[in-house]
């Protein structure tokens, strides 16, 4: 972590000074006085306003011990037997300069809002459109987040995370906290921006990487990453084109990477959910939310939220407008996301959703969105057109597909046969009985805690585990297999 600036010296006397002066005239003193005074306050209060919209390079925690195995203070025995954590301090440049470069992140809005808060954003109970829409006691549970966060909000989580160790000869994981996705993001749109741009901070973060002793040790099999954007958007296979190249670098290879969207070919992706705007306390709340969402009478068959894109030819969603229009506003409300609508304004997809008993979820520029998610914690079923979108992309976190579980938490539609009318998304939910919708949404409900990132950086507690909980568990356990299988290989 970076040190805080220390005071500037005081300067000297300025060359010409009056020190012997004569004394003003009482009035004009107090009159000088009072203009320093209110210049004094409206500094405060542009400072306050400052540090409030822009997310500082301190915006991420200290540890809160000193010793080295337990970074964050010493645990219970057992509660790390899977092992800890070693979190490398990176050059700045990777993670805490763009942060500080958040007006420049993105070109059709700044990043700044996005970034405060650790990563979500933010808090709801600042913004008024979300104010019909939570409870009270769940308010101060919600936050603006926008779907690309992840990386801060995962290595802000791990630097308070309980297994965490300052040691690297006592970790069992390495966690690397390069913001690839914040960095890629400023170079995918720019009219000046180059594939040589995209690959240029990785480029000179791998070499630091593989000078690091615990990286040599292990060709980095023990070290993962989180990206922050789908995984495609490492993958550039050729010399031009969309993205970075950074996964298919030398160096990456054994690295493990989270992403908000996986390549299921690739065994060192591993599918985590988008962040969502809720992120609960204490398992309590997820527990007040969770009655909530399972008691709010929803006066609508199904929702869709999403954006017309003309562009496309034959584009899927708009079969699904005009299946929400055919069915009627009495049972089906739709959402228009086009522009940043449903950027700015969270609230108006929650409430979409929490007043549906099934929302829509086509694939996006990728199989998923995060829109899935989204329905899914304020108690919706999703409907999907695409296995892809959910069945094999988030292992550690849906129930299996392999068993036909699916079917206990979600609804599947035939596209080709929606698009061609030989169904409707309308007769196929309405062929669900009161019954079976209501089992359905208590699987989706319970699933809720393991779809969030908790805003304690001590987890929900009470043997709840969230999203963070269950990535960093999978990744023990992964470590440990292969610890285990190099060591029956050497005997």
């Amino acid at each position: 972590m970076p040190e805080p600036p220390t005071s500037p010296p005081k300067p000297p006397t300025p060359p010409g000074s009056p020190v012997n002066a004569a004394a003003p005239f009482p009035a004009s003193a107090l009159l000088r006085g009072s203009v320093l005074f209110l210049a004094f306050l409206a500094l405060q209060l542009v400072l306050f306003w400052s540090i409030l919209r822009f997310p500082t390079s301190r915006f991420l925690p200290a540890p809160r011990g000193s010793n080295t195995t337990w970074a964050n203070g010493a645990v219970d025995a057992g509660a790390c037997e899977a092992g800890l954590i070693y979190v490398y301090d990176l050059p700045s440049e990777f993670n805490h300069d763009l942060v500080e470069e958040c007006d420049d992140l993105w070109p059709w809005y700044s990043f700044c809002p996005y970034l405060t808060n650790g990563g979500f954003g933010e808090p709801a109970a600042t913004l008024p459109v979300f104010f019909n829409v939570t409870p009270n006691a769940s308010l101060p549970n919600w936050y603006n987040t926008d779907q690309f966060q992840l990386e801060v909000i995962i290595h802000r989580r791990l630097l308070s995370h309980r297994c965490r160790t300052t040691d690297p000869s006592l970790a069992t994981a390495f966690y690397v906290p390069f913001y690839a996705g914040l960095d890629v993001g400023s170079h995918l749109w720019g009219d000046n921006s180059t594939v040589a741009d995209r690959d240029r901070a990785p480029l000179r973060l791998l070499p630091w990487l593989k000078n690091q002793t615990s990286f040599q040790r292990s060709g980095g099999w023990d070290h993962f990453i989180t990206l922050g954007r789908i995984t495609w958007d490492f993958r550039r296979y050729g010399d031009d084109g969309w993205g970075t190249k950074f996964v298919l670098m030398p160096g990456m290879q054994n690295v493990t990477r989270l992403a908000i969207e996986a390549d299921r070919a690739d065994p060192l992706d591993v599918g985590v959910p988008y962040p969502t705007g809720f992120h609960p306390r204490a398992a309590a709340d997820v527990r007040a939310w969770q009655r909530h969402v399972l008691s709010r009478p929803r006066s609508k068959l199904f929702g869709f939220a999403g954006a017309p894109r003309s562009w496309f030819r034959q584009d899927f969603r708009d079969v699904l407008f005009e299946e929400c229009e055919d069915a009627g506003h009495a049972l089906c409300r739709a959402v228009d996301c086009r522009g940043t609508r449903c950027t700015d304004n969270g609230a108006a997809v929650l409430e979409l959703f929490l007043d549906s008993r099934f929302c829509l979820q086509p694939r996006g520029d990728s199989f998923t969105r995060r829109s899935m998610f989204d329905c899914m914690v304020a108690g919706a079923v999703p409907v999907l057109f695409w296995r892809r979108t959910a069945y094999d992309a988030y292992r550690w976190y849906l129930p299996a597909a392999t068993r036909g579980e699916e079917r206990e938490w979600s609804v599947f539609i035939d596209r080709q046969a929606l698009r061609v009318g030989n169904v409707s998304v309308r007769e196929v939910l309405e062929g669900f009985s009161e019954r079976q919708v209501r089992r359905m949404q208590e699987r989706v409900v319970e699933m809720i805690p393991r779809l969030v990132y908790g805003a304690s950086p001590d987890g929900l507690g009470d043997g709840m585990v969230d999203a963070l909980d269950v990535a960093v568990d999978g990744v023990l356990r992964r470590f440990r297999r292969r610890r285990e299988s190099t060591a029956r290989d050497s005997e």
